[in-house]
């Protein structure tokens, strides 16, 4: 590609629209359970989602810097890598969301850089950050299934002498505030990927000379995501919300306060961790409690066998997108 101008233009172009596809296809982890438990409307509910996705990215830059500079290095790679990472990521998340699985965004942005990168340079990328990013990124379904399980057993023992219907009409308001929370940590968490890849780039280009995100890449980045997020992922929506466990008001809350507790945490230490096997986990977590029997596993192995693929396919999608990219150089 000849034009160094041209191409970064094409990769924040590029940013965005995996923006706007994560958005898209984790609308659910905001909204599926207050979809499902029927307190809020769809349109209600994306609304609510949105508007508050867009708040969290101004949360903080911890997990931008971390996408940005702690996976490769900047100097070592051109716009063609950065390309072709985003290109590996929106192409494996249409794929997911075309499928109705609710796979991890983080994890084929990760899989698509460390693709691209490998394509191009394998010692620019730094295994030491990648290791801990993995390891934050495997930890975070397992928190989210603890959690969410020790989160409805308190529940149960504190309302255990309540009647049912007030239980329920208590929780039905409670859930409003869960979903808020857990919306606004999938934009602390989520809109930072789009941040961190599109300030990499411009490091690369030489356009800024350290690892902090302008202004306009904030603002531009939550949008996107605002928007992705309003177009609503609905085969996702119904695989979370309906098909794992049979979901009511208290488990909704139990599950959505799991989870925005784990994101809120890691966006602020700057791990960017997967807001989709957060959320996943913490509703197989509350479903266990019940019994196990009362989780649906042959729909939750679809969604691991997806989990487990998501790093290597959007790589191996990366990795070739950018051989043919720098043959035409």
């Amino acid at each position: 590609m000849s034009d160094p101008t041209v191409m970064l233009i094409v990769v924040v172009v590029l940013a965005l629209a995996f923006d706007f596809s994560n958005g898209w296809h984790d609308s659910a982890n905001a909204i599926a359970t207050v979809v499902s438990t029927h307190v809020l409307n769809p349109a209600q509910a994306v609304l609510l989602a949105a508007v508050l996705n867009i708040a969290g990215a101004f949360m903080s830059t911890a997990v931008a810097k971390m996408i940005g500079g702690g996976i490769v290095e900047a100097s070592l790679i051109n716009q063609e890598t950065v390309a072709a990472a985003l290109v590996g990521a929106i192409v494996w998340n249409t794929l997911t969301l075309l499928l109705g699985l609710p796979t991890s965004s983080s994890h084929a942005l990760i899989g698509g850089l460390v693709g691209g990168t490998l394509a191009q340079n394998a010692g620019a990328v730094k295994f030491t950050g990648l290791r801990a990013v993995l390891e934050a990124l495997l930890l975070s379904p397992l928190m989210g299934f603890v959690l969410g399980y020790a989160v409805i057993l308190a529940i149960y023992w504190l309302v255990h002498r309540v009647h049912r219907g007030k239980a329920n009409l208590a929780f039905r308001r409670l859930q409003l505030v869960s979903a808020s929370l857990m919306a606004f940590s999938h934009g602390a968490n989520d809109a930072q990927k789009a941040m961190g890849i599109i300030t990499l780039a411009l490091v690369s280009a030489g356009q800024i000379q350290q690892m902090i995100v302008p202004s306009w890449v904030i603002l531009s980045c939550a949008v996107a995501m605002g928007l992705g997020t309003a177009a609503g992922g609905w085969r996702i929506i119904r695989t979370l919300g309906m098909r794992i466990i049979k979901m009511e008001p208290v488990h909704g809350f139990a599950a959505e306060t799991s989870a925005a507790i784990i994101l809120l945490g890691t966006a602020h230490f700057g791990m960017p961790v997967s807001t989709t096997h957060t959320i996943t986990s913490s509703i197989m977590g509350v479903g266990a409690v019940t019994r196990l029997s009362a989780v649906r596993w042959g729909v939750t192995l679809r969604i691991v066998y997806a989990w487990v693929l998501t790093l290597p396919g959007a790589g191996l999608v990366a990795y070739l997108f950018n051989l043919v990219l720098q043959s035409f150089r």
